[in-house]
């Protein structure tokens, strides 16, 4: 089993086309900063720039009533996932009110890790959770440095039911996986996923897709 781990890379500039959660949003001439569905109608937070192998996806989730607006849910309008071309994307302009920034850019590394499954195992192992648990773990230690994991590119999503996989918000067709996203390495740069594991869905057709947590 192959996982490719996002690892924090240190900081990098707000506006760098690299792997990166925070900063700002880099995006196509023409684009409008995504506003809330859900409640609160104010602008959402930029969570992440993940580059992948057709574009970029680009990640906003609504944190300005985390309470009122339902952001872990993939159908209630608090979040919004984009994927645009590699070409041509320039820093968009911040909305002057509204929780709309990280309070760090956090630089993203990957890692590919692979697994061999134990073939006496009645039950399937979840990659990315063997990945992630067993990051920088040395022998006989229990735990290892799980908070440099930001999350992972492709592969399956982890221990997501099959009646919460989303589907595209604009033609309601089949979404595929696409990252996990960990809330970050530290309080100063983390993604309030209200101690969860996020979830980034992508419609290729339709060049969006949908964010849940669970």
């Amino acid at each position: 089993m192959l996982t490719t781990l996002m690892i924090y890379d240190g900081t990098a500039p707000a506006d760098s086309d690299v792997p990166r959660t925070g900063g700002v949003p880099l995006a196509p001439a023409g684009f409008t900063w995504p506003m809330c569905g859900s409640f609160c109608g104010g602008p959402l937070q930029f969570f992440a720039h993940l580059p992948v192998e057709d574009g970029v996806l680009s990640v906003f989730v609504c944190q300005n009533d985390s309470g009122a607006c339902e952001s872990w849910d993939a159908t209630s309008g608090a979040n919004r996932v984009y994927l645009f071309p590699r070409e041509e994307l320039q820093p968009v302009a911040v909305p002057e009110t509204g929780v709309t920034l990280l309070p760090a850019t956090s630089a993203i590394r990957t890692h590919v890790v692979t697994l061999d499954p134990d073939e006496n195992d009645e039950l399937a192992p979840d990659a990315y959770d063997l990945a992630r648990s067993g990051w920088k773990r040395e022998p006989e230690e229990r735990f290892g440095k799980q908070r440099e994991v930001l999350g992972s590119l492709g592969g399956s999503p982890s221990y997501l039911e099959d009646d919460r996989l989303p589907a595209c918000p604009s033609c309601t067709g089949t979404t595929e996986f696409a990252a996990h996203l960990e809330e970050g390495i530290s309080a100063k740069t983390a993604m309030n996923l209200g101690g969860q594991l996020g979830y980034v869905f992508v419609c290729r057709a339709c060049r969006e897709g949908a964010f849940l947590t669970d």
